[in-house]
């Protein structure tokens, strides 16, 4: 099976890479379009679904692995910031409350597909005006979905999490390894292979 990650996102490769299957990147080209109508969870799975098609329409017979995260706060859905005065808002709006990361993740083989989210909370400390200055000006917010990263810098904005803390970084990679491992093996007459195999 040939397995393509529809993503630039280095996050993203990093964490495939821990299921053990090689794969090629391939970066979808699509404009990014969310219904104001949307849940996150919505949002985060028609995107990813986006991106998967994309990407399957030249190359069919691969397993295409596509996501999307997106955060929310009070019904606003919050992607990546369009510039720093937009980063700071966004910062502006998580500080010293919790908010959902939704990731939304596509499976595209062929006209087979599987498309799933998963949900995960996260508490910010309280952020002053001079810490989200110097955050944003650190350059890090600028690609991120809610104008952090819980790897790099933005780790020390957070003051706690409930649920996957991958899926904050921008991929459910123990939930996508146990649906992946089904999906790739139906139809195909293969045995459905472990998490690790």
């Amino acid at each position: 099976m040939n397995y393509i990650l529809a993503s630039a996102s280095p996050r993203r490769r990093e964490l495939l890479a821990l299921l053990g299957h090689p794969f090629e990147i391939h970066v979808p080209r699509v404009e990014e379009r969310v219904d104001p109508l949307w849940t996150a969870a919505e949002a985060a799975r028609n995107l990813a679904q986006q991106k998967a098609l994309d990407v399957s329409a030249s190359f069919p017979g691969a397993c295409v692995i596509a996501a999307d995260t997106i955060v929310e706060i009070d019904g606003i859905l919050l992607g990546k910031p369009v510039d720093a005065a937009d980063a700071a808002r966004m910062l502006r709006l998580l500080s010293g409350r919790e908010h959902r990361v939704v990731t939304g993740v596509c499976l595209q083989l062929g006209s087979r597909e599987r498309v799933f989210s998963r949900e995960t909370l996260v508490r910010f400390y309280p952020l002053s005006g001079e810490e989200i200055a110097a955050y944003v000006r650190s350059g890090e917010p600028m690609d991120k979905a809610g104008a952090y990263g819980i790897q790099g810098r933005g780790a020390l904005l957070v003051e706690g999490i409930t649920g996957d803390y991958f899926n904050v970084v921008g991929l459910p990679v123990a939930m996508l390894a146990r649906e992946i491992a089904p999906f790739a093996c139906e139809g195909g007459g293969a045995q459905r292979r472990g998490v690790f195999s």
